[in-house]
């Protein structure tokens, strides 16, 4: 099976795996994928937390909610791209996830240590709840055990990434809706409908460009085997 044709199959799988559980799955579905809600909403979050610090903002605390939605506290930054941060860089955080476990397995531990830092850290620093701050922690320790504890860490990695992604796609209409509305304020020119459809038009974009990146490559390593195979054969001849 050509490199290609092994990351068609891998992702055809996770996403079966997770529309079968969130069409079918029922109750026991909804439990199942508790975990990747949480973990895109801290995405989102962070993402506005993200947007404050890099415009020169102060985030005050950062709270997740046992039904999953979540609030971002800040002072001072940009209010645009703080509130843009929230979609787009969970969308960009997801994708970055996603193209390390499918295409760079040196990068996944490194990769792991990082969203694992960033959760505690998150739940630490930016405390505002008990809940947050314990099902952040909790989700940190789970990412330690299945990414350093197994062979899985690629996977996790891109499951988490790819699904994020589709999550974050799926909740656009209703998801970043307050964001969208507060957007719509901070810059009048358009309505936060039709801001709606650009920020899904830059996720779906970062998403078609990943892709595209993937598929490059898996391309290029095929042509080097092309290359390398007469090689091998002449030396088995001689």
């Amino acid at each position: 099976m050509t490199g290609r044709a092994a990351l068609i199959l891998r992702i055809a799988v996770m996403l079966g795996v997770y529309f079968g559980l969130s069409i079918y799955g029922g109750v026991w579905g909804w439990k199942l994928l508790y975990p990747i809600r949480i973990f895109v909403t801290f995405l989102h979050e962070f993402g506005h937390a993200a947007g404050a610090v890099i415009t020169g903002g102060e985030v005050v605390s950062v709270a997740i909610r046992p039904n999953s939605a979540g609030v971002t506290a800040t002072i001072d930054g940009s209010r645009a791209v703080i509130l843009m941060g929230g979609y787009i860089g969970s969308a960009l955080f997801g994708n970055i996830l996603f193209y390390i476990g499918a295409r760079k397995e040196s990068w996944v531990k490194p990769a792991l240590i990082v969203i694992i830092a960033a959760m505690a850290l998150t739940g630490i620093i930016w405390y505002w709840t008990l809940f947050t701050t314990f099902i952040l922690c909790v989700f940190s320790a789970g990412l330690f055990l299945a990414g350093f504890k197994t062979k899985f860490g690629r996977e996790i990695l891109m499951f988490l990434g790819l699904i994020s992604v589709i999550y974050i796609i799926q909740d656009t209409a209703s998801g970043p809706s307050s964001d969208l509305r507060a957007f719509e304020e901070e810059l009048r020119f358009f309505p936060a409908k039709l801001w709606m459809f650009i920020w899904l038009a830059i996720a779906l974009g970062i998403l078609a460009l990943n892709l595209r990146m993937l598929w490059r490559e898996d391309k290029r390593e095929a042509q080097v085997e092309k290359k390398e195979k007469p090689r091998k054969k002449a030396k088995a001849v001689k």
